[in-house]
């Protein structure tokens, strides 16, 4: 794979992409106050779960506070790359784009999880950053080397899980068209992400460990944030990240075997 070259062309999908978003500048405005209030509703219903007791799961409010500032970030990217791009899979099957796409002399995959941006996610990933500063300055959180370090590990393998579990979903659209439901049942228990694994019973926090893995998205970049992660975990987080992320390409290489030609 030549990267310079896929640089070069994911350079022009962002140009495109931004330049499409900046001929209607009132969206933009419009997309901020909407992220505002979203992340402002969310912090309000954090709160009510604290509100009888100072503690959930062993973790107190200012604590939780990141687990909600790293979702808003993960929930910024999804909206910029993920749903974008993902949920188009199914219109490519359906009307046989797809095709096109496979003769492009650049990778498939790349193609379809790259070509459009919503710049709009950018501005709920920037609230999620000043939330995170936000909340590293209120839990005293001493900022090093070793810290930023597992703290980029984290989250990009959080990023990358994330990422999986969309294409597998959307992959299956090859077999099965309307996939939707199960989207929006993934973005429902990703919305489960906002609060501490420990807060749910054990039966349940097995479930978000093993099945659909809530708590390496961000629960444990949280407490790495907060200085309570071992390094079993991590080392879990990214062996789990590269296990998702290899077999969501030797997946979608897998469907296009069954992918029968719009032309064919």
């Amino acid at each position: 794979m030549n990267l310079r070259k896929y640089l070069k062309v994911y350079k022009k999908f962002l140009h495109t992409s931004l330049a499409s978003e900046l001929e209607y500048k009132t969206n933009i405005l419009v997309d901020l106050i909407t992220a505002i209030l979203s992340l402002v509703g969310s912090i309000f219903l954090l709160s009510i779960f604290f509100q009888n007791s100072g503690y959930i799961g062993g973790w107190k409010f200012e604590q939780a506070l990141i687990i909600q500032a790293i979702y808003t970030i993960l929930n910024g990217i999804t909206n910029t790359w993920f749903n974008p791009n993902l949920t188009e899979i199914v219109k490519h099957i359906r009307e046989g784009t797809l095709d096109f796409v496979l003769l492009k002399p650049i990778d498939s995959q790349f193609f379809i999880s790259l070509k459009k941006i919503n710049p709009s996610g950018f501005l709920e990933i920037m609230l999620g950053f000043l939330m995170l500063f936000f909340c590293i300055r209120i839990n005293q959180i001493n900022l090093n080397l070793s810290f930023m370090t597992l703290s980029l590990i984290t989250i990009s393998c959080s990023i990358c899980i994330l990422y999986s579990l969309w294409f597998f979903i959307s992959t299956t659209t090859i077999w099965f068209v309307k996939t939707w439901n199960a989207i929006e049942v993934l973005r429902s228990f990703l919305y489960i992400g906002r609060f501490p694994l420990s807060s749910f019973s054990f039966s349940l926090r097995i479930f978000f460990s093993v099945f659909i893995p809530i708590a390496f998205i961000t629960t444990i970049p949280s407490e790495v944030f907060l200085g309570l992660s071992v390094f079993w975990k991590i080392l879990l987080e990214i062996i789990v990240a590269t296990i998702f992320l290899i077999n969501s390409r030797k997946f979608w290489l897998f469907a296009l075997k069954f992918y029968s030609s719009a032309s064919s």
